[in-house]
């Protein structure tokens, strides 16, 4: 990204139709390389759900990204969504959007924030980018069950 512009991560309502063609590529290619019952994304409607956060990340009006926080119980929340645009990757927009997930998840108190990624090489960046960030492989948590297309990873707060 060029010095002169300023990365923007805002709280988004998912209403800019970039956003929304964003998120349905994330799902789209999610579902074409896992198997259906080990795609765990969340759809425009799940993003929309009470006690989803959503952030993207904006270069003016151009989407580079977008990460989301649930709580999935008391002091446990979990990442989902992080996508970096295409033409966006390799400029450290998915570092900063979870650093910004990553704050917000001290500042709710959260203890812990966890997350499910795939285990296929596709999945390698994300999976190094969470351990960048001081995640560690777990077991399933939450609702999710054992998976060997599924690693799991949380961070203790």
């Amino acid at each position: 990204m060029p010095d002169d512009v300023a990365m923007q991560i805002t709280v988004d309502d998912l209403t800019d139709p970039a956003v929304v063609e964003l998120l349905d590529g994330h799902v789209s290619q999610l579902r074409s390389i896992s198997p259906p019952e080990s795609t765990h994304a969340l759809d425009l409607e799940g993003l929309r759900a009470p006690g989803v956060t959503v952030w993207v990340a904006r270069d003016g009006d151009a989407v580079l990204g977008c990460g989301a926080l649930t709580e999935i119980e008391p002091g446990h929340g979990e990442v989902k969504s992080m996508r970096t645009a295409p033409g966006a990757r390799r400029r450290g927009v998915a570092r900063a959007v979870l650093a910004e997930i990553l704050a917000e998840g001290r500042r709710r108190g959260l203890a812990r924030i966890s997350l499910e990624t795939g285990s296929d090489d596709f999945f390698a960046p994300a999976r190094a980018l969470y351990a960048a960030h001081g995640f560690t492989e777990c077991g399933p948590f939450g609702s999710y069950r054992l998976d060997p297309h599924s690693t799991f990873m949380t961070l203790e707060l």
